[in-house]
């Protein structure tokens, strides 16, 4: 049986959250989206990020999104509780795209996100020593 719509619409929410962080350079939202012991997975700039999700918020709170930032949301897979969702962000800093892959749970009836693993675009890798 297919999930209905209405949670489709809730993990959507959920992620808004993400992106509302990303969009305003303010960590406070995705806070409330993510576990406190979320991880993270990814490449910026060629240097691999891993561990705890608050590597993610230091970037967040350090670079705003940019007045060109752009980003869509996906819900890819829902199961009865658990989501993956696919965030697509451009211009991030006025310089990066990237993928994100967002991993989430419903937990006491509320969407939680527990992984976030990411891909900068290569055309917006900053090359080192450049």
């Amino acid at each position: 049986m297919r999930t209905e719509l209405k949670e489709y619409q809730a993990v959507e929410e959920a992620a808004k959250k993400f992106v509302r962080s990303v969009a305003e350079g303010n960590s406070k939202y995705a806070r409330e989206l993510f576990t406190d012991e979320a991880v993270l997975f990814g490449y910026l700039d060629g240097k691999l990020e891993h561990g705890s999700i608050e590597q993610f918020y230091r970037n967040v709170d350090t670079v705003g999104g940019g007045e060109n930032f752009k980003a869509r949301i996906d819900v890819i897979a829902l199961e009865e509780t658990l989501a993956v969702v696919r965030v697509l962000e451009e211009g991030w800093g006025n310089r990066i795209d990237f993928t994100d892959f967002l991993l989430l749970l419903k937990m006491n009836g509320e969407w939680k996100c527990v992984a976030k693993a990411y891909n900068q675009n290569s055309n917006t890798v900053q090359k080192q020593g450049v």
